[in-house]
Parts: C-alpha cells; structure tokens; sequence
C-alpha cells in the first residue's frame, strides 16, 4: 500500500543499489522481525519499547563502522538501556518469549543499520524516498510467506481479510509509514534534531497505553523497572540537555 504512489512519483536521484539496501534494512528487516516477534510472544507495548533501542545499536554501529565514538553521556543512557532490556529479559514467561525478545532487538538492529545507510544518501524528498523505499519489502516478504504458509497459504490469508485487518493495512500503508515518515523526515530538515528527536520518546508510551487499553496488556514491577530504565537511556541519549557554563561565576 505505501508503495502505490509510484505511479505518479519519479524515483529520487538515488541508485537502486542503495534503494534496495536501504529498503531490506529499515523497512522490510524492521517490521518482519517486529511482526513475527509479537507472533512469536512478544506483548505490543513493550514491543514498542524494545524496537526504540534502534537509538543504542545506531550509535554502536556508528562507532563501528563509521569511526564515530559515542560520548560519555551517550554511554551512559545505553548502559541505562541495557540494564533495562536485562530486567526485560527476567520477566520471559506466558506472554514474553525470548523468541519475541530476539526478534525484536533484530528489528532494532535491522532499523539502525537502515538509519546508517539512510544517512549516506544525497538530499532528497522524504516522502518520494520512503514510497520507492516501499518497492522493497513486498517481494521478499511474498517470498516468506510462500516458504512458511505453501503456494495456497496466500489465498487463504485474503480469503480471511477482515475490515479490522483491511483497516490496519491501510493505516500502517497510506498513514504510519508514507505520512509519517514523510512528516519526520521533513521536521528534521527544518528543525535541529535535538529539537525533533525527543519527540519519538512519546511512542512507548502511547503504544504501552493503547495495548493495555485494547489488549489487557499489565506489566509487573521487574518489567516496569526495565521500561523505565530502557525510556531512561534513550532520554539521556536523545534530549538536548544544557551544556554547563564554562569558568566560574564571582560575586
């Protein structure tokens, strides 16, 4: 559904090398582990939360592969997030797997590694970006499903479709990626990003309330110690704090 624009938007002056490698990382890695992980046991709100640390894999692959080493502050708020992402880890039982934990730290890292890619691209529209970025994911996806489900497995999903599931795909399609991506992507060319980031810290929280509202997704003290430490890291990393004063002020 994202992808549909195509036809009335021409490709960004990006080559298609690089459109496919950042397609396979930051859309079609980032939500196949995110779905099957939450098919595979992992609970939608702190899904939301896991897949944020996308922030801490950027900065260690960056420091990685780009030679950009992460200041004593950004250590900090990632052995905050790690800390909490353990605490996460000791609440695995009915309705957390280490299966869904797994594959939702892989869609973190998957988003990240696209964060880096997506950074050595030339100027270009956002919203034009991520609708040819969406040309992507479909064939390997179909590709997946043909492998798990059998040539009918398919049909046998569309034979299924129901409004709630038409709904969610024409949300996630035409609203959650197109606009919002391009709405991101345009905020951040016309605002610093200190100013902009911060604003992604509200996603865990509306997604862990939604969850709990819709799902009757509850989270125990040891997880709720683990969010806390996980939001506690990226806000740390992410929220422009003030910059003390150099010298000493004198009466």
């Amino acid at each position: 559904m994202a992808a549909v624009p195509v036809a009335v938007l021409t490709r960004p002056p990006v080559p298609w090398r690089a459109l496919v490698a950042v397609g396979l990382t930051l859309f079609t890695g980032q939500f196949l582990f995110q779905f099957f992980g939450m098919a595979k046991g992992m609970p939608p709100g702190l899904a939301a939360i896991v897949v944020q640390t996308q922030a801490i894999f950027t900065i260690a692959l960056a420091a990685l592969a780009l030679g950009e080493a992460p200041s004593r502050r950004q250590v900090v708020g990632i052995a905050s997030a790690v800390a909490g992402l353990l605490a996460i880890a000791q609440t695995t039982g009915h309705d957390l797997t280490l299966v869904g934990l797994g594959l939702s730290l892989l869609s973190a890292v998957s988003w990240a590694l696209g964060n880096l890619l997506l950074k050595r691209l030339p100027p270009v529209s956002m919203r034009d970006l991520v609708v040819w970025l969406s040309l992507v994911p479909p064939l390997p996806a179909l590709l997946l499903s043909l492998a798990l489900d059998g040539p009918s497995g398919f049909a046998r999903a569309l034979g299924a479709l129901t409004w709630p599931a038409i709904v969610a795909v024409l949300y996630l399609g035409g609203v959650a990626t197109v606009l919002a991506y391009a709405i991101w992507g345009d905020l951040l060319r016309r605002y610093p990003a200190a100013t902009v980031t911060p604003f992604a810290l509200l996603v865990p929280f509306v997604a862990a309330y939604a969850s709990s509202l819709v799902f009757g997704e509850r989270f125990g003290g040891l997880r709720l110690l683990g969010m806390a430490l996980v939001l506690l890291g990226l806000a740390v990393i992410v929220l422009p704090w003030p910059r003390p004063r150099s010298g000493t002020l004198h009466a």
